[in-house]
């Protein structure tokens, strides 16, 4: 008699591939958009060369700490929560075998099944304070090494998106020239991108290469438009 191995297959986007959406999509679109605008109001490239690496610049820097500091925020709560779960399980520890029983009974426990689940927790005090972090709060034990490096990696990403709309303006010197090589290769780039971000997050690829792009599209046709009416 054989017997069939169930493998299941589940995307788990980790923190890497997050962080590198979150920077590469705005590095991406940001400075596209900055670049566009600028070719609707000045006539030398070295112009946008230089607006643009200052975003850069500027834009890492923030996203980078944006991220550093939203990952500091999450490892400061869950350290705070835990606090309080360990002072509630041995203050109010009849309180807590309640608020289990109500956890298991949300997932269609009866009370008469939860309770040797909740008695054998409460032989286990880290076990139980976990399973509250877990499944009470819905919190993870943040990685303490997490906000260095979501800083670095988002700002990375930044740098990498953000240089290719301006590699045409580096390379041709003349800014309408430079503008529509810059479209296609940030267009094209913004494609890619939307469609493994797709593939990432387990959602059609095509339609996330096609959402991708409109956006990037848009943002830069909006700023290229404003800044052509304004000068």
């Amino acid at each position: 008699m054989s017997h069939h191995v169930h493998a299941e297959s589940h995307f788990t986007a980790n923190e890497f591939v997050r962080d590198v959406v979150i920077g590469m999509a705005d590095g991406l679109t940001v400075p596209f958009a900055l670049a566009a605008g600028l070719s609707g109001a000045v006539s030398a490239t070295h112009l946008v060369v230089v607006a643009g690496l200052a975003e850069v610049a500027a834009g890492s820097i923030a996203m980078g700490l944006g991220g550093y500091l939203a990952a500091r925020n999450d490892a400061e709560h869950y350290a705070s929560e835990r606090r309080r779960e360990e002072r509630e399980v041995a203050e109010i520890p009849e309180q807590e075998a309640h608020e289990v029983v109500e956890v298991f009974t949300s997932y269609g426990l009866t009370r008469e099944e939860s309770l040797p689940i909740v008695d054998s927790l409460r032989q286990r005090p880290e076990s139980w304070i976990d399973f509250m972090m877990r499944f009470e709060l819905g919190l993870e034990e943040p990685d303490p090494r997490r906000a260095v490096r979501s800083a670095s990696t988002i700002a990375a990403s930044y740098i990498a998106g953000g240089l290719i709309p301006l590699f045409p303006y580096m390379l041709m010197p003349r800014v309408n020239e430079a503008l529509l090589a810059s479209i296609a290769v940030t267009l094209a780039a913004l494609a890619l991108f939307g469609y493994v971000r797709g593939r990432y997050s387990g959602v059609p690829p095509a339609s996330s290469a096609l959402r991708t792009t409109l956006i990037g599209g848009l943002a830069a046709g909006a700023a290229f438009l404003l800044a052509k009416a304004i000068s």
